[in-house]
């Protein structure tokens, strides 16, 4: 294991923006995970641990402390009634995880195809899309505590999953690294298709039921068409992909904004949340507010296929994309009186 100076970490993440990590290692091992806690306590050093980079903006001063890029690999399964128990290192490649869990007829993540990213990252986020979250299959959680400095695996109910959310990024952010997750999928199950993009897909098939692969397929073909897919030269793909959550916000602020707009309350996208509350679109408001796809600000800009990400259109430095941020947080804040929550983890 290398312990490196000055290595630049913009060509570690998906937006291709960020300045130097002071220092960088990369653990392909759990005792490698625990050899950088141990190199960044001993020194005093903050410690920041990189996946795909996938969901990152990194400041153009770049990060003062170690960088622990986790390198894990394998994925092992095993068969329970009817469950597939897969377990993946946290360095695997995510939607090669859904490939494989694909193949295996096991479904439970078809829905999360084209996801950048590694396995490491998903309980973090609870990542979600197209009607299907991490949480809904996730069993155990293996990471180091950096407090006790061993390994534990924790189950998903200790694990505090919610929109986008967990202790992982909440209230034990900074405690654990993880290193394996382990996965409940059904054996032999249908597909999921209810989100309204999927459904309108399938619309034309008659009933027929599609496939874990047609279902994969799908998703990647629509992620493809708003720049949500990673592709090699798409400038749409300089990004960190949704780059604002979708605000969740009491069932009043539906009569408020439906005043406000002069429509009808039924034609605002909103979806049940927690009681009393309604999830909005973060997208609709954003284009609400006057922003269309292909807006640009300097060097930084919102996708010219969907509004919700926010990309580097060549030559962005992270100030441009703050920048950006700030504008329509701000539009956004004054004209509905919400204020939009960013996705991507800012490493400064």
């Amino acid at each position: 294991m290398q312990f490196l100076e000055q290595v630049p970490l913009a060509p570690y993440t998906t937006f291709q923006i960020g300045g130097p990590a002071r220092w960088f290692a990369e653990a392909a091992s759990e005792d490698d995970i625990a050899a950088g806690v141990a190199f960044a306590t001993e020194r005093r050093l903050p410690l920041f641990i990189l996946g795909g980079g996938s969901n990152l903006l990194v400041s153009d001063a770049g990060f003062p402390g170690l960088v622990l890029r986790i390198a894990l690999q394998g994925i092992a399964s095993t068969h329970n009634n009817d469950q597939i128990i897969v377990s993946a290192a946290a360095g695997e490649d995510w939607d090669g995880l859904v490939a494989y869990a694909v193949a295996a007829n096991a479904a439970g993540v078809e829905c999360l195809s084209g996801i950048p990213g590694t396995v490491g990252g998903t309980p973090v986020q609870n990542v979600g899309a197209y009607g299907q979250e991490v949480s809904q299959t996730i069993v155990t959680v293996r990471a180091f505590d950096r407090k006790t400095l061993r390994f534990m695996d924790l189950p998903a109910a200790d694990c505090g999953f919610s929109y986008r959310r967990s202790i992982f990024n909440s209230t034990q952010r900074e405690q654990y690294v993880v290193s394996r997750v382990d996965y409940a999928l059904r054996k032999d199950a249908p597909a999921s298709f209810v989100y309204a993009d999927l459904a309108r897909y399938f619309a034309a098939r008659n009933g027929a039921t599609p496939t874990l692969k047609e279902v994969r397929d799908a998703v990647r073909s629509i992620r493809a068409q708003k720049g949500m897919l990673l592709v090699s030269g798409d400038a749409d793909c300089r990004s960190a992909g949704s780059f604002f959550k979708n605000p969740v916000v009491p069932v009043t602020v539906l009569d408020s904004l439906s005043q406000e707009l002069g429509v009808e309350k039924g034609s605002i996208p909103a979806y049940p949340a927690r009681d009393g509350e309604v999830k909005l679109s973060a997208a609709w408001l954003i284009e609400r507010a006057g922003y269309q796809k292909g807006f640009s600000l300097g060097n930084a800009g919102i996708s010219s296929r969907h509004t919700l990400a926010l990309i580097n259109r060549g030559g962005a430095s992270a100030a441009d994309v703050v920048a950006l941020r700030d504008k329509v947080t701000d539009t956004i804040d004054s004209r509905f009186g919400i204020r939009l929550e960013p996705e991507p983890v800012w490493l400064a």
